[in-house]
């Protein structure tokens, strides 16, 4: 492999001029043809691309909005990665709902359901939905990180309900995406 040494003015040049194609890898640069296929995309790999493009203009928004970009500059620097492709990543991975415990809820006010979400760059919303077994919801709240920081989210009952019931809950993170899980409760 040949190794070049680029003249500084074009030293940070990076996508496609013509048929070249210049890649960052680490510190230095490196230059392919542009790819050419033959193969019509599949509706997969256009779903794919559409995705990506709206994952672009989310980090095209966040990043012209100081307070949002915050929050991705500072695990920029923390990670040396470029920050928009942090911002990339975020819209492109869903929040996960790992756990849902529900040992201590008996239906009345007061219990407490602790969830268990996580996300690359984590989640600013959790709410639990408790429905009936014929899929009436009997409630539904916001669930509190309980401490701050540590991923676990308790959701305090405020209306008492009667078995059997689903705990429905879901995590959004701040593109919006939603993980989900659900559980049964009975008592």
């Amino acid at each position: 492999m040949a190794k070049i040494t680029l003249n500084p003015l074009v030293k940070f040049i990076q996508g496609k001029v013509g048929d070249v194609v210049f890649k960052r890898q680490g510190d230095g640069v490196i230059l392919t043809r542009r790819p050419v296929s033959k193969k019509r995309p599949s509706p997969a790999q256009l779903a794919q691309r559409e995705k990506f493009k709206q994952a672009t203009l989310y980090g095209r928004l966040v990043s012209a909005d100081p307070a949002r970009k915050a929050v991705y500059f500072q695990q920029s620097e923390a990670r040396q990665r470029p920050m928009f492709s942090l911002m990339i990543k975020d819209f492109m991975n869903a929040p996960v709902v790992e756990y849902v415990d529900v040992a201590k809820y008996r239906g009345a006010v007061g219990d407490e359901i602790v969830v268990l979400a996580d996300d690359d760059f984590g989640v600013v919303a959790v709410t639990v939905t408790i429905s009936n077994s014929e899929g009436t919801v009997l409630t539904e709240g916001a669930a509190v990180e309980t401490p701050v920081g540590s991923r676990r989210w308790v959701y305090v009952a405020e209306t008492a309900v009667t078995p059997p019931v689903v705990v429905r809950v879901r995590a959004v993170d701040r593109p919006g995406n939603v993980g989900e899980k659900m559980v049964n409760g009975e008592w």
